[in-house]
């Protein structure tokens, strides 16, 4: 009978990865917040809302491939500390801009602030996943990846519940400025975090054939690349997170605290899950089981469509998030488990690429369909279209549906 493997939480450099994770939560959620409440508060228009996803999502995707390869043959401690000095000068320009000490007005400064963050934020991703293989033994892989998603779900919890308080008790320009700070301590716990990195490679390839390779290698693992598109796809199509502002002011009416709670909402089942999977990984039928949660996750975006009542809505972000947490934990452990060291950061990048177009293009979306169908109708769609991409995914990746784990490992 084989030893359990210990705890990742026994390696000091894991336990420095994950500080960098929450603070860098910390400083994008509270952001994310923010900005949402201070741009809405301006023209009072959804669309507004997806155009804030739009300026963040399009220099993403096009610095992702290239940031990928850089940590593929950079120093990636460093690398991830630049980028979080990136998210840093981000959140102090929109400080500067909500107090209006800046000779800029309109919408257009506080998007390009945003673009900035999203050119950081490509960095983030594909450093965390590179070192998260160097913290840790392969055996911890899984149990790793629980603990990263419990992370990672409570900076959503506490991140978006923190910039509710700071925009309704101290304002938005405090609530800017303390996201400053937490980007900045990301930046030094990278700088501390005791960990090899690989060996440079001396003659490198040329650039885009090198982003090429790491896509050849995604795109021929049905599995990775089944379980990413299911994601992006239910996410884009049928989330429901970026129009909360709008939902808090017109069909709940209620105020900013409210607000962040119900952007924490989803982390709380998120982590409910990721703590329970950390203690009892998947290993059997855990591709039937990502299927079910993601169609599980369509029905509950229904639901709160048709929602009046603020605790209910409150609940079903609650169970949309415990599902949504089975797709993040199983999709980490796929991705960690299937790709090679010296590509973590070009498959990460690709991930990375995948989770903004499922996040931030998803706001834009649905930004545009409230625009065009109403608010309500408009998340409703997207839950239905959901239930579609399980049954083509289903269809489409036969082996994602078998997918037992412990075939990887």
């Amino acid at each position: 009978m084989s030893e359990a493997p210990a705890s990742p939480l026994h390696s000091v450099g894991f336990r420095w990865l994950m500080l960098y994770r929450i603070c860098t939560l910390f400083s994008y959620q509270i952001v994310a917040v923010t900005v949402g409440w201070h741009v809405y508060g301006i023209t009072g228009d959804p669309w507004s809302l997806g155009l804030v996803g739009l300026a963040e999502v399009i220099p993403f995707f096009c610095v992702a491939p290239f940031s990928g390869y850089l940590v593929d043959h950079l120093p990636r401690r460093k690398l991830g500390a630049a980028a979080c000095l990136g998210l840093a000068a981000n959140a102090i320009a929109l400080t500067l801009i909500a107090m209006d000490v800046l000779p800029l007005h309109g919408l257009w400064p506080i998007y390009l602030a945003i673009a900035v963050g999203g050119v950081g934020r490509s960095f983030l991703g594909p450093v965390y996943n590179a070192l998260f293989a160097r913290a840790l033994k392969r055996e911890q892989f899984a149990r790793g990846a629980g603990l990263g998603s419990v992370v990672f779900q409570g900076g959503l919890v506490l991140g978006p519940a923190l910039g509710g308080l700071l925009i309704g008790s101290l304002g938005t320009p405090f609530a800017y400025g303390l996201a400053a700070c937490f980007a900045i301590a990301a930046g030094g716990a990278l700088l501390l975090m005791p960990v090899t990195e690989p060996a440079q490679q001396q003659q490198r390839g040329p650039v885009f054939a090198s982003i090429a390779e790491g896509a050849r290698f995604v795109a021929s693992n049905q599995i990775m690349l089944g379980a990413m598109a299911l994601d992006m796809f239910s996410v884009l199509l049928g989330g429901a997170l970026s129009m909360l502002p709008a939902f808090i002011k017109d069909i709940l009416h209620h105020g900013p605290e409210a607000l962040g709670m119900l952007r924490a909402a989803p982390a709380v089942g998120s982590i409910v899950v990721a703590l329970w999977l950390t203690r009892h990984p998947l290993q059997r039928h855990a591709g039937r089981v990502l299927l079910l949660a993601v169609a599980s996750f369509g029905l509950c975006t229904i639901a709160f469509a048709l929602s009046r009542q603020f605790w209910l809505s409150a609940a079903l972000l609650v169970a949309y998030g415990m599902c949504d947490g089975v797709s993040v934990v199983l999709r980490s452990t796929i991705m960690q488990l299937v790709t090679p060291d010296h590509m973590r950061g070009r498959v990460s990048s690709i991930n990375s690429i995948f989770i903004s177009s499922s996040n931030e293009l998803g706001a834009f979306y649905d930004g545009v369909m409230a625009r065009l169908l109403g608010l309500v109708p408009a998340v409703l769609m997207g839950g239905f279209v959901t239930l579609g991409v399980v049954g083509i995914t289903a269809w489409k990746a036969p082996k994602l549906r078998r997918l037992n784990l412990q075939d990887l490992q």
